[in-house]
């Protein structure tokens, strides 16, 4: 049965929100159960060992995300990514219970694979669905949606925090919730709709196509290693994840456990504030054309980074891991400039990972390609995580890694420029553009062969319904 949907959810921005409220409800309450400490386990070595499973996992699997997300489709790769979000934290729940530590690592493993096939059909939609005036609005509007689920779970942090003084191991009930509302995120999939059946509001179609063949998947995926493009912005990739673990470092040995939960509220304001602002105000700025925009953005991306990594060096000088320090409240006289540092540390990284998407998506506006292109960047950018992670692991000195994620950055965005200035101002003109009228004309036109079809069952459910 079809059931006809009303224009408004077939719209790109609705569908936008949709896969926004499926990553709160899944990767937010996984960033959630992160900020309660060690995923609330207290088991610091655990939670390293897990992460690093899953850090591999993930960059292994976002090779062949892509691939995946076109031969499945993105609804169904969907659903299978958020699978592995409800297991890891069923298995922190049993590591409380029952002690199965192997279990964790486990799903630790299991949630790297899904998280690429998450990520890369989130990408897919974020990057093709909008108009491409629109495609930086789409990201502020999905980012400030899933960094809402980081915020919450630095709230729930900080309330524990001020009640018991510290956190404590995380109770079975708090599990319980943090699992119903994953599995709320993975029943939610179902409200995505396929590209074929979103309609812009120039009338036009996402895309109109055939499935791919495996034979084709395995073909393009080398592609992408020819692509100069991908291979210019591979520094890009590797470096947006790079600087986690020294800003996780710094606050875990300068600060008391309230104030870091202050600090992970302020991370996840700074995400929201960050995403907004270059989304709508400067990647979607009116009156100027894309490839003017892809300037802003790279200027004002420049900007941040050299103004909040220049005033995070000014403090990261004064003290070394070996420094004797008594660890800061945010009720002490000196704690507002350090805690403003960590609000402009994660607007920088939501600037820093909203051009690397606008780039991908001024490139080409083909769903296909663009989650290969998505499975490809989380692909590189969990290498670089993994990478950071192993430098931190070692007791690496903290200006060491603090330069080293600065000058990743720094390094990366001429050849991020180098790109844009080679991105049209439009690629509409380079690919098809489908438009709704006339795909009902063509239909109209076969009636006769479309009856013939209906009847045996094998037509295509046309756009605006839902089958």
């Amino acid at each position: 049965m079809q059931i006809p949907l009303p224009a408004w959810y077939r719209s790109p921005m609705a569908q936008v929100v949709v896969m926004g409220i499926v990553c709160f409800c899944t990767t937010g309450m996984y960033s959630a159960v992160s900020n309660l400490g060690a995923g609330g386990t207290q088991d610091i070595t655990l939670s390293d060992e897990a992460n690093g499973v899953l850090y591999g996992c993930f960059s292994i699997m976002g090779l062949f995300a892509g691939g995946v997300t076109n031969l499945l489709g993105v609804r169904p790769t969907l659903f299978i990514g958020t699978l592995g979000y409800a297991l890891y934290v069923g298995s922190l729940w049993c590591f409380q219970t029952q002690g199965t530590r192997w279990f964790v690592v486990f799903a630790g493993a299991i949630l790297g694979i899904s998280a690429a096939l998450l990520w890369s059909a989130q990408g897919a939609v974020m990057m093709s669905y909008p108009l491409e005036k629109d495609k930086g609005k789409a990201f502020g509007v999905f980012w400030a949606i899933f960094s809402f689920g980081s915020f919450i779970g630095a709230v729930i942090a900080l309330a524990i925090n001020i009640q018991h003084g510290s956190l404590s191991s995380v109770s079975t009930g708090t599990y319980i919730a943090f699992l119903i509302i994953m599995l709320i995120g993975s029943a939610s999939t179902i409200l995505l709709l396929p590209p074929s059946s979103i309609i812009r509001a120039d009338g036009t179609l996402v895309k109109v196509q055939e499935a791919t063949s495996p034979r084709e998947e395995i073909r393009t995926f080398f592609a992408l290693f020819k692509d100069w493009r991908m291979l210019a912005l591979t520094p890009m990739f590797f470096a947006s994840n790079y600087f986690y673990a020294y800003q996780g470092a710094i606050n875990t040995f300068y600060f008391d456990g309230p104030t870091r939960a202050v600090n992970a509220t302020l991370e996840g304001a700074g995400a929201i504030v960050g995403a907004l602002i270059i989304g709508f105000f400067v990647l979607d700025a009116p009156r100027f054309k894309r490839r003017t925009r892809g300037w802003l953005g790279l200027a004002f991306v420049t900007v941040s980074v050299i103004t909040i990594w220049s005033c995070a060096l000014a403090w990261q000088v004064k003290f070394t891991r070996a420094s004797d320090i008594t660890k800061i409240s945010y009720h002490d006289a000196g704690y507002a400039p350090k805690g403003t540092l960590f609000f402009f540390f994660y607007f920088g990284d939501a600037a820093y990972q909203a051009l690397a998407y606008w780039i991908m998506g001024a490139i080409t506006n083909d769903p296909f390609k663009l989650a290969r292109y998505a499975g490809f960047y989380k692909a590189i950018q969990s290498a670089g995580g993994a990478g950071s992670y192993g430098m931190d692991a070692v007791s690496t000195p903290f200006l060491n890694e603090h330069l080293a994620s600065w000058i990743m950055m720094l390094v990366s965005l001429p050849l991020a420029g180098l790109v844009i200035y080679h991105v049209h101002d439009t690629s509409y003109q380079d690919e098809k553009t489908v438009f709704v009228e006339d795909v009902k004309a063509e239909r109209n036109e076969e009636g006769s062969v479309g009856v013939e079809e209906n009847e045996k069952g094998e037509h295509e459910t046309p756009p605006g319904y839902i089958s």
